[in-house]
């Protein structure tokens, strides 16, 4: 199917992208000016901000309950935005939607970002804080049940690569992970998935922005041959948590993350691969509003409950 016609009406409107090299500060600042006020974000039970104390360094949190209930499920979500967009603010809603259609507690971290921040410091505070979340447990109304991993984009780069290193260390409390078109191979030759080639241009992300938008990232010494940085490329998979894996027919990096199903699915780990028709890459962030997408919550909510 084509490109779904409110997204397309939409990305008819946008300037072209700006000539020379990006400005992180300025990017941000028209990110966060895109924010709604609180008094018109979906109204959870509560919604409080912390800090997490952990070995990382003290992160900011976002806790969502949808419930007055005593004990919740937990689930940690990573904002996306290339390691150097995106925060708790321009992803409230994303964290808010998850929490009032899972019923579980969100818990949004602020991670720091490049490139003032060089790898691995992101994916160390998002490791530290689902380990803070766990050892909190009591204090946060942890059920002791669910433990589950959400990020969309780059944040979905950070649950793989979570997922992977808490296997390593033995940390065994993650109960599901779930990607959102994830950004799992930092290699953007365009040859290596057909996706970046048939969805280089016209549907939001390009693919030839690709290596710009994560050049913070990566000349902080992010290497694409790590597979803390490219989880796809990490070669024993077995003994990670379930997966659900949400792709965009129109995302350059589709591929990349129907081809991190299949592998944990050849790795005997259980994983869901859904890919949505007429979408782009981050639908679920600026296209969540459209019924077909909004979906992607309740998904999200039955992968979790099934048994």
């Amino acid at each position: 199917m084509p490109l779904h016609p409110e997204i397309a009406t939409f990305l008819a409107t946008l300037p072209p992208p700006p000539e020379g090299p990006l400005d992180p500060v300025a990017m941000r600042a028209g990110e966060e000016a895109q924010v709604p006020p609180a008094e018109e974000r979906l109204p959870l039970h509560a919604v409080e901000d912390l800090t997490a104390r952990t070995a990382s360094g003290d992160v900011p949190v976002r806790v969502c309950t949808p419930t007055d209930a005593d004990r919740h499920g937990l689930l940690v979500y990573f904002h996306g935005g290339a390691f150097f967009l995106g925060s708790l603010e321009t992803h409230d809603h994303v964290a808010r939607s998850l929490a009032k259609e899972t019923g579980l507690k969100v818990v949004s971290v602020g991670y720091r970002r490049a490139p003032e921040a060089p790898f691995p410091a992101g994916l160390d505070d998002c490791y530290a804080v689902t380990r803070w979340a766990a050892e909190q447990g009591e204090s946060l109304g942890w059920d002791g049940t669910t433990l589950a991993l959400a990020g969309d984009s780059s944040g979905g780069n950070f649950v793989a690569a979570v997922a992977a290193r808490a296997h390593d260390d033995g940390f065994d409390r993650i109960t599901h992970q779930i990607l959102y078109y994830p950004s799992l191979d930092l290699d953007f030759d365009e040859d290596r998935y057909a996706s970046l080639r048939e969805n280089a241009v016209g549907h939001g992300l390009e693919t030839a922005g690709l290596k710009p938008f994560n050049a913070f990232y990566l000349d902080s010494g992010a290497d694409p041959a790590d597979p803390l940085v490219s989880p796809v490329r990490r070669k024993e998979l077995s003994g990670l948590p379930p997966a659900l894996i949400v792709t965009a027919e129109f995302d350059p990096l589709r591929d990349e993350g129907e081809l991190y199903g299949r592998r944990l699915r050849e790795a005997g780990v259980p994983a869901t691969v859904s890919r949505y028709e007429g979408a782009g890459h981050g639908f679920v962030q600026h296209f969540s509003w459209i019924p077909e997408y909004h979906r992607v919550f309740t998904e999200t909510r039955d992968f979790l409950t099934r048994r």
